[in-house]
């Protein structure tokens, strides 16, 4: 599928990154080359993707200017998730709003991250305004955010297949915490294969995407992680090769339906 007559597609990409070297970023992590909306927006296009979730790089931390004006270039298309501290003002939450941001992300691997002390402080400011929390996260850090959302009105969307990388064994507690974060209305995004242990073309994951699947029944969207950093900015897999997994996992009808989801977690 691709763009004709000056129609946007339909499908959503629901893990991107957009990166300016002219802006400041935090000591101690990569300096990001330039990867902006109109580059992505190109890459994505020839798979029948329109619409972008930007989701803000540990790089930036709360600074989440470069999303924010990106947002603005193409009002109402594009969705964000942003990084917040606490001190965050209800004014700068409803102008992110306004622009289309749609959840906080929350990072227990970078130790720059949100933890559990300020989503309690956070969660009842998001909930009123509908938005969701996402979690970068390891396996063993399931049932933690389980017992965090437990009747907190919040969402979880789980990047990453939710950590479940290809060394984690059928009977492993993460799958039990899974399950209870599915019972609570979770989300997985299908995404960022090579953090998971594997290889393209990343077949060793398709059990556990069929699993996930099967345990998040419609709650799945798919997210490229596109500009790949864990590779080297001349060294890019190509676009479409981080999507293919999804459609050899599960058939093309059920990938079709992951591909379209972001209408509804992002609305």
């Amino acid at each position: 599928m691709s763009a004709s007559n000056n129609a946007i597609p339909s499908g959503w990409d629901c893990h991107v990154h957009v990166f300016d070297p002219a802006h400041p970023a935090q000591a101690g992590h990569y300096r990001p080359v330039l990867r902006d909306m109109p580059e992505i927006e190109q890459a994505a296009a020839p798979l029948g993707i329109g619409h972008l979730v930007l989701v803000q790089p540990s790089v930036y931390g709360t600074d989440n200017t470069l999303i924010l004006r990106s947002l603005a270039r193409r009002p109402g298309r594009h969705r964000g998730v942003v990084v917040v501290d606490t001190a965050v003002t209800d004014a700068e939450l409803d102008n992110m709003h306004r622009l289309g941001v749609r959840g906080v992300r929350f990072n227990l691997v970078s130790p720059v991250g949100n933890g559990p002390e300020a989503f309690r402080a956070l969660a009842p400011r998001l909930a009123a305004r509908g938005w969701h929390v996402q979690w970068y996260a390891r396996h063993d850090q399931l049932a933690t955010i389980a017992d965090l959302h437990e009747g907190s009105g919040l969402a979880a969307v789980l990047d990453h297949l939710a950590g479940l990388h290809v060394g984690i064994g059928r009977d492993d507690p993460a799958w039990n915490a899974l399950q209870r974060l599915a019972g609570q209305g979770a989300w997985v995004k299908l995404s960022g294969w090579y953090r998971l242990q594997a290889g393209a073309p990343y077949d060793t994951l398709h059990a556990h995407i069929r699993r996930v699947a099967q345990t998040l029944g419609e709650r799945l969207v798919w997210g490229s992680d596109w500009p790949h950093t864990a590779f080297p900015p001349d060294a890019l897999p190509p676009y479409g090769s981080v999507w293919h997994p999804v459609v050899q996992a599960l058939g093309e009808n059920r990938a079709a339906a992951v591909r379209a989801a972001g209408a509804l977690l992002y609305a």
